[in-house]
């Protein structure tokens, strides 16, 4: 599948670059030479489209290299399994739960001035509050 998308990836990049060639040798061909371009006043033109056809070359180019380079190795912050990484079905989790807890409970302890957080869930209201 990912070879799908670099062949589309290329082809897509290639098109701009196709079509300012073509238009290019257009218009060359009917001015007949570089000395014919700027008798017909299309100079100023033939040398933007040459700019604009390198500046989509860019891309072309760097997709053409990527395609060749084959696929790329892994990085530091790869998803692959490390030896220290045992799947332990969640133990991690409950842990910070646990330290979170144990956290709440000892800064409780330490502030007996503020109140505790409502177990329950709130009235919803809407509107103006009367009273």
């Amino acid at each position: 599948m990912g070879s799908f998308k670099s062949i589309f990836g290329v082809a897509g990049a290639a098109v701009p670059v196709l079509y300012c060639g073509y238009l290019l040798y257009y218009f060359l061909d009917v001015g007949g030479s570089v000395q014919g371009v700027e008798d017909t006043g299309l100079g100023p033109t033939v040398i933007g489209l040459g700019v604009i056809a390198l500046l989509f070359s860019i891309p072309f180019l760097l997709k053409m290299v990527r395609l060749f380079q084959g696929p790329r190795t892994p990085g530091p912050r790869s998803n692959a399994p490390t030896d220290d990484d045992d799947d332990d079905g969640g133990a991690a989790a409950d842990a910070i739960i646990a330290r979170y807890m144990a956290h709440q409970a000892a800064e409780q302890a330490a502030n007996p001035s503020r109140p505790a957080p409502q177990s329950g869930p709130t009235k919803p209201s809407f509107g103006r509050k009367s009273g």
